[in-house]
């Protein structure tokens, strides 16, 4: 009996401890994101450094060995060449990356030399490339960096809609499998997620979403479907997580932040949501309709040739 006490005393002390940081985070995550430019990069530098490190921490139990140098190096480098917007140098910083992953396995020597290459170009997408654009979307309908001053713009709207959309999708799942959780979703990558939590949090953050007409400036239509994308990437990005840690047999990418374990732990379904919600918002809402301009050009060719 008075194990079970101490057992229920430790899981509400858990509890207690995600809620303070879960609102920790958000407040300095909300505060960089409403301030945009150097606030916004700093933050995106503590995200991709500590996910990165994890990263290469969960690798290393696995037996492989990623260049935690090459994949920081990549990845701030990628952050500083969004943030001045010198995207022209991107296809270079990929290119060097890669070559220069080929030659730190090469000098260093260690087995499993192909592996190795390989989950360093991977580090530096997933824990790099991926969460840059989080400054993409911040920088949506800016014409400049505006380093040292504060910017609203419609991206400050775009960038808010996802966040809150994640956040949603994470409540929701969690309530949705506490109460109703019956069928696993993906037993053997993670075990206490189920179908009945996957579907009452996507739901709860497409309800949220149709709130985003008020602000962002998109349709209800627009706003639905960026809801639905928004969240479906934010667990397909948590599921990923959750399989390269039980790949290496890893329960937490690390114990830095109380009540929710790593960086990437917290983070990993922005990681997927965000790139999704950039190139939808940039495709089909504000930019040139990617579906628009099939169909026109589909019309053109039918009637140039038949």
């Amino acid at each position: 009996m008075k194990e079970k006490t101490q057992e229920d005393a430790s899981v509400k002390k858990n509890k207690l401890l995600r809620v303070i940081t879960g609102i920790i985070i958000s407040v300095i995550s909300l505060s960089a994101i409403v301030l945009g430019s150097l606030p916004l990069l700093l933050l995106l530098i503590v995200i991709i450094s500590l996910c990165s490190k994890e990263y290469v921490k969960i690798l290393r139990h696995k037996g492989f060995h990623p260049s935690l140098t090459i994949i920081l190096f990549s990845a701030l480098a990628f952050a500083a060449l969004t943030f001045f917007h010198r995207f022209n140098l991107v296809p270079s910083m990929l290119t060097l990356m890669i070559m220069a992953s080929f030659l730190i396995v090469l000098f260093r020597g260690r087995q499993p030399y192909i592996v190795n290459v390989a989950t360093t170009t991977l580090g530096t997408l997933y824990c790099g490339w991926l969460p840059c654009h989080l400054l993409l979307i911040r920088q949506i309908g800016l014409d400049r960096v505006g380093a040292f001053q504060f910017l609203p713009s419609k991206g400050l709207w775009l960038l808010l809609f996802v966040f809150i959309a994640v956040a949603i999708t994470d409540i929701g799942a969690y309530y949705f499998g506490v109460k109703f959780g019956k069928h696993k979703l993906a037993e053997v990558i993670s075990p206490k997620k189920t179908i009945e939590g996957a579907v009452g949090g996507g739901l709860c953050a497409i309800l949220i979403s149709c709130l985003g007409v008020f602000y962002t400036g998109l349709t209800l239509t627009e706003a639905i479907l960026g809801g639905l994308l928004i969240t479906l990437s934010a667990q397909l990005g948590d599921l990923s997580e959750s399989l390269i840690k039980r790949d290496a047999g890893v329960k937490d990418s690390s114990d830095i932040l109380p009540g929710h374990g790593g960086m990437l732990d917290r983070f990993d379904g922005y990681i997927f949501a965000i790139p999704v919600a950039y190139y939808y918002f940039m495709n089909f809402c504000y930019g040139q309709n990617v579906l628009v301009e099939f169909f026109k050009y589909l019309e053109r060719f039918i009637n140039a040739y038949f």
